[in-house]
């Protein structure tokens, strides 16, 4: 897998366009979950996802093998755009702005509640954690990448993404626990 990703790589930095359209095939899943989990809106993790694979293709001459998969530039890549996204983001989403029909009953989103509350309920802890744990936690167990591909897009060594999981994970339940109705006292 590796060696064909190279040679696709190689074929792209030459500007075969089919080339780069495969590796946007195989990746554009993975950096739009990336993306999304990090962003507040749909619309907004389209846009920066492209963005990221625009990017990429304008730059893809700059990119070299390093052992690591392409796909660890790529995170690279959209971890800036997001981090460029929220320099410049304003919150203006309103309720007001949805139409009257978005909230009507509709026996097709009801059964796709459940999977959007969950969804909704680990974005809100995930974005209290710092960036690092986020990009981390998505990486890992989200797009299941190991910890040396997550430590080559963050530009930092194993370890320290070892650790930097373990607080996030640490923190993540705090916040989970500090959300339940009950307090530990009432649980006993």
């Amino acid at each position: 897998m590796k060696d064909e990703e190279e040679k696709i790589v190689k074929k792209a930095k030459k500007g075969d366009d089919k080339a780069f359209g495969e590796l946007y095939d195989t990746y554009m899943p993975r950096i739009y979950r990336f993306i999304f989990l990090k962003v507040k809106r749909k619309q907004d993790a389209e846009d920066l996802s492209h963005q990221v694979f625009l990017s990429a293709w304008q730059n893809i001459q700059s990119y070299e093998f390093r052992g690591f998969p392409f796909s660890s530039w790529l995170y690279r890549i959209a971890g800036n755009a997001v981090i460029d996204y929220y320099r410049t983001w304003k919150n203006n989403a309103s309720l007001d702005n949805m139409p009257e029909d978005y909230f009507s009953e509709n026996p097709e989103l009801a059964k796709n509640v459940d999977a959007v509350m969950d969804i909704q309920f680990v974005k809100t802890f995930l974005h209290k954690l710092e960036s690092d744990q986020q990009n981390v936690l998505i990486m890992k167990f989200v797009d299941d990448l190991s910890n040396k591909e997550i430590a080559e897009a963050l530009g930092k060594k194993e370890g320290a993404v070892r650790v930097i999981q373990h607080r996030a994970l640490k923190q993540l339940k705090k916040y989970i626990d500090e959300s339940r109705p009950y307090s530990k006292t009432e649980e006993a």
